[in-house]
């Protein structure tokens, strides 16, 4: 078997850190040089991190993005490397670019042809498409196709025309792919197909690493000429290795009018005969364990990118921050995570004990603030204004809002960040308090469906060696306690049908008649729709939370605030 020798570099980059990623892409070089490798590759924009977003228009910032790249070319003695940078023509035009660095050179960059705007992509925002595809030509019929990201999602694109079948000896596809549960599969299969109908062997390189709302898991992957996938790179995790991957014999050329073809003869040296391919191939794990370790990822790049050492956690002892606790410790170590309890007149004896217990668990430190006291306080302030009229909803929400002061109180004199404890679920219907349960930095598990954090928070149980979440909170009817006796399907249908309506209504945009016919009445269809339209402007502005579905409130969902439109009325 004819094999390449190949290094594959799935960093972990920080957007607009550019000197800590360069350096970062010179680690993994000189460990490409050293296991003798002829081609390192990068991921999509590894010297920017993605998405850069309006750092863009900066000028200063291409430029600084432009030197980095300079910096590597000396570094490159021997071998060969495909990084992706942020290009720029004398027009001032941007390119999301790789460059092709063969021993010293700069000897080619290749343009991305097909930009992605759906989603939380906005390249057309800020990029011009390339023209050419791009074909490195090592000599003795090696010859490796270029190609990022998107470039192989679309059925239109190059990669997929019949002039590219048996011209390349392997296609390289280097991107930044967010992660979402299920997204794997979708790669893969996307991958295995244009293997088998190209006829090459394929190359998928993913970034890593948590940004803001989204989260990439790397699972960088080849696919043999026949589809079968013969090496996975770790998921959530940094990985530089060096594999031997099977190559054929590009028996075609392709037309000049649509690529360019660049002699790259250093990728030569990795070429051996009669070698046998070793495999990594990590374990895939369950849907729960790829969600929970996702969050932690986010979790921990989030304050670690932004210089957070420490975070506070309001505790009330139900599900959702028993949750966002064992995700903070496992993301940041139990020393970096504080815990408040924060006991108001309505609290049960169970729940206060649980959140207790819950940080004993963990090994936590929790400190108590009952709020009693601070609400009689507000109830007088407010009493010559609100005077005789009834309880409701307001004095509720303040409560929510005392304990939002709170833990903002001591996120500003220590510096921690707050994590919010919200669902998706809750995000999705307004079941929320601004300034209150809102109030914080991160949120993230804002899209977690109620259901979801059941599941994940039996899986964290599961991991041992002792159950952390106790079985009472896993067990009780969620309350947000903040009346007697309350019950969250007293304002709400339960989970089950809840989450079922808002997978088909947000991630799939599903009609009220289609969801009707999946089972949900349509008097519920249709006032649960009207909540969710009604509540997008607690949602502008709520934290930043983890994309872990595939259609999250935020980037991938921007609906107008002020919007007479309501589904299934007109």
């Amino acid at each position: 078997m004819r094999t390449l020798k190949v290094t594959m570099a799935q960093l972990n980059p920080t957007v607009g850190d550019l000197k800590g990623n360069r350096d970062k892409v010179l680690h993994a070089v000189g460990q490409a040089r050293v296991d003798g490798s002829g081609l390192v590759v990068f991921p999509e924009l590894v010297l920017t991190g993605y998405p850069p977003e309006d750092l863009l228009h900066q000028h200063s910032f291409i430029e600084g993005n432009l030197a980095a790249l300079r910096s590597i070319v000396p570094q490159t003695r021997g071998l060969a490397a495909l990084i992706g940078f942020v290009d720029k023509d004398k027009r001032g035009l941007l390119y999301n670019a790789a460059a092709v660095i063969a021993d010293r050179k700069l000897v080619h960059i290749y343009h991305k042809i097909d930009l992605p705007n759906y989603g939380v992509f906005d390249e057309m925002r800020y990029f011009v498409a390339g023209q050419k595809g791009c074909v490195l030509d090592a000599g003795g019929g090696i010859r490796i196709g270029v190609a990022i990201c998107e470039d192989i999602w679309l059925p239109t694109s190059l990669v997929y025309s019949k002039a590219y079948r048996d011209a390349v000896s392997l296609l390289v596809n280097i991107s930044a792919s967010p992660y979402h549960v299920g997204k794997l599969k979708i790669r893969e299969q996307l991958v295995q197909n244009l293997a088998k109908k190209a006829r090459t062997a394929v190359l998928h390189e993913n970034l890593i690493g948590g940004q803001d709302e989204l989260v990439f898991d790397g699972s960088s992957f080849v696919a043999d000429s026949n589809g079968k996938i013969v090496i996975r790179q770790a998921r959530f995790e940094e990985c530089v290795q060096t594999y031997d991957i099977p190559v054929g014999l590009a028996t075609k050329v392709l037309p000049k009018t649509s690529f360019n073809t660049v002699k790259v003869t250093a990728i030569a040296s990795g070429l051996k005969t009669n070698t046998n391919v070793q495999v990594l191939k990590p374990e895939n794990g369950s849907p729960e364990k790829e969600a929970y370790d996702a969050l932690v990822l986010g979790t921990r790049d989030y304050m670690q990118k932004n210089h957070f050492q420490r975070t506070v956690i309001g505790l009330s002892g139900g599900i959702d921050s028993a949750l966002v606790a064992c995700l903070a410790v496992d993301a940041t170590g139990r020393k970096n995570v504080l815990g408040v309890t924060m006991p108001s007149q309505h609290t049960s004896v169970a729940t206060k004990t649980d959140a207790h217990l819950l940080a004993k668990n963990l090994g936590i430190d929790c400190i108590e603030i009952p709020i009693k006291s601070l609400y009689r306080v507000y109830e007088a302030s407010l009493k010559k204004i609100f005077g005789s009229s009834t309880p409701d909803k307001t004095e509720e929400n303040l409560q929510a809002r005392i304990r939002g002061n709170l833990l903002m109180a001591i996120s500003n004199k220590w510096g921690h960040l707050v994590l919010t404890t919200g669902n998706k679920s809750e995000m999705a219907t307004g079941y929320c308090t601004l300034y209150g349960d809102m109030a914080g930095g991160f949120a993230v598990i804002k899209d977690i469906p109620k259901t979801l954090v059941y599941r994940l928070s039996r899986y964290r149980n599961s991991l041992g060696p002792k159950k952390v979440i106790p079985d009472s909170v896993l067990r009780r009817a969620p309350t947000a306690e903040l009346r007697p006796d309350q019950k969250d399907q007293d304002s709400l249908p339960p989970y089950s049908k809840l989450d079922r309506f808002l997978e088909a209504y947000i991630e799939k945009s599903e009609s009220i008649q289609q969801i009707v016919r999946e089972g949900i009445p349509k008097k519920l269809a249709v006032a649960l729709a009207n909540l969710v339209d009604a509540n997008e402007y607690k949602r502008r502005q709520a934290p930043p939370g983890i994309k872990i579905t595939p259609r999250a409130f935020g980037k991938d969902r921007r609906m107008p605030l002020t919007n007479r439109y309501r589904a299934g009325v007109q």
